[in-house]
């Protein structure tokens, strides 16, 4: 499969080639704290000794991924499928008792904010049994509830359910949909949702503006889609939405919590966001217990915490053709917790304040590929415990930090890379114990292991050097190019690998062979 944004990148490449020594040359990693012993990673000690050998090709040649047909997921696609032959039924109804909202009114004195927002017994615009869309929302409903103030736009000043057997769609015909923080409106999905060719804004009415972010824990309208629903968001654009509350985060995909979920038995949400732009989000996208959910061709820029985020036990996902930038806490992109079976393709992720692409909690099975990740303030690609792999002709460049970064992960297979001046190492692979961290070990397993093949592709200009491997169960390494050492010594390998650099480079480089680097003792030998 070609990138069609190779040519564009190759010019990039080569601007970031020349700039890149200088502006990195003071990057490096933070030194051990003195009188502070280093750790080593829980029950694994580091290997002393590594035998360097050449090693069968055949196992290593590997045909390129086959990647998803994105060509269905289009907005005629999405717009055949609104049943509009059976008119829906509007109501306005106590926010207590109803199964979309116990998440929003249960313990905690969850209640209050909305009593305080609507100045009584919370409400909520309930759209049941059929089709609606806003122009017979606003003719149906008293303008106190939701109003439109002009030609195409519409105020909610209470949150809006769409029913189980409910269909809302949200037109070109509107304008804008502004949901009030003052009046507490946020949008629920419990049926099916199409939002397409318009806008949808949190709304601060005492501005007459856009919710815009102020603090973490300020209420902001959100769109929530339950168990059992479909979303569709297409050609349209969200603001300002979401704050640090559970299923509140901006837009959001989620299966009932798990006691509901029991009780009510409804399948794994699913749906697609297609050519839409997301910004000033708490999270661009959040997922939870997803199934085949796509996001394709969106941009998501100067989000707070995240851009993409699927989480808990998400799977079959296709996250394609997206930029991703300006991300301010964390990540542009981000797979967390069992988030398998999925492709990461032809995205673009710069300039986010921590990495540009996450794998993190044993999140397994993936495939992420001819991404651009770039310019990014920490790591460009970064794999947190999650084994089993694939990442494929992706261009890492002029991130501050490492390029490709894998930490207690084993089966991670690097075929036709570029890592290019990036502030430290091109490929760095290392372990780490974690017991000593906040990570809940129960929910959040892991081996303080690393096994890496490296195959194809360039480590070139990268400030630290082409590669570092800590303590790996094996490393292999075939038909690798080192380009442009920023060293004037040279290329110089980092970790286990400077110990037999010679010898890897022979065979890697002048003999042309595989290379395998294994620890002379045994696992079962280096354990306690």
């Amino acid at each position: 499969m070609n990138n069609p944004r190779k040519g564009s990148l190759s010019l990039l490449a080569g601007a970031m080639l020349l700039a890149s020594t200088g502006a990195f040359a003071t990057v490096e990693p933070a030194a051990p704290q003195p009188g502070k012993p280093v750790t080593i990673a829980k029950e694994l000690q580091q290997a002393k000794t590594y035998t360097v050998s050449s090693a069968p090709t055949e196992a290593l040649e590997l045909a390129k991924p086959k990647l998803p047909d994105l060509s269905g997921f289009t907005a005629e696609a999405a717009a055949a499928k609104i049943v509009r032959s059976k008119p829906g039924k509007i109501s306005v109804r106590r926010m207590m008792q109803e199964d979309a909202l116990k998440d929003f009114i249960g313990g905690d004195n969850k209640m209050a904010e909305w009593v305080v927002r609507q100045h009584g017994i919370p409400q909520a615009i309930f759209v049941d049994d059929g089709y609606m869309n806003l122009k017979e929302l606003a003719q149906k409903l008293p303008k106190q509830y939701f109003s439109e103030t002009s030609p195409g736009v519409y105020l909610a000043k209470l949150p809006i359910v769409v029913g189980r057997k409910g269909i809302l769609e949200i037109d070109g015909q509107t304008q804008e949909l502004r949901l009030s923080q003052e009046a507490g409106s946020f949008l629920v999905n419990d049926g099916q949702l199409f939002v397409r060719d318009t806008k949808v804004t949190g709304w601060r009415e005492k501005d007459n503006g856009p919710a815009t972010f102020r603090s973490p824990k300020e209420f902001r309208p959100f769109l929530l889609a339950w168990g059992g629903t479909e979303t569709y968001i297409v050609n349209s654009k969200m603001a300002s939405f979401g704050y640090a509350n559970s299923k509140s985060y901006g837009v959001s995909i989620s299966q009932y919590t798990p006691n509901m979920a029991k009780v009510l038995k409804r399948p794994e949400p699913t749906g697609w966001i297609v050519g839409s732009e997301f910004s000033d989000m708490w999270y661009g996208f959040y997922c939870y217990e997803t199934r085949d959910f796509v996001v394709k061709g969106n941009t998501y820029k100067d989000n707070i915490v995240y851009g993409i985020d699927p989480h808990d036990r998400s799977h079959g996902l296709i996250i394609a053709e997206n930029t991703v930038h300006g991300t301010k806490k964390k990540h542009g992109i981000i797979i967390s917790r069992e988030v398998n079976d999925s492709f990461i393709f032809n995205n673009k992720s710069f300039d986010n304040h921590l990495s540009g692409l996450v794998i993190d909690r044993n999140s397994v099975n993936n495939i992420v590929a001819y991404n651009e990740i770039y310019k990014n303030h920490t790591d460009g690609i970064t794999l947190y415990e999650s084994a089993d792999n694939l990442l494929w002709g992706n261009k890492v460049i002029s991130n501050k930090r490492h390029g490709i970064r894998i930490r207690n992960s084993v089966n991670i297979r690097l075929y036709e890379n570029i890592a290019m001046a990036n502030g430290l190492t091109g490929v760095y692979g290392h372990i780490k114990d974690l017991t000593d961290t906040d990570r809940d070990i129960k929910l959040d397993p892991f081996d303080a292991q690393v096994s890496l093949i490296v195959v194809g592709g360039e480590l070139a200009a990268n400030g630290s050097g082409p590669m570092a491997i800590d303590s790996p169960l094996s490393v292999e390494l075939y038909r690798v190019s080192m380009l442009a050492p920023t060293k004037s010594s040279g290329i110089s390998f980092n970790g286990v690998l400077g110990d037999r650099q010679d010898e890897i480079l022979d065979l890697l480089v002048r003999q042309q062979k595989a290379v395998l680097i294994d620890p002379v003792e045994r696992q079962t030998e280096m354990r306690d």
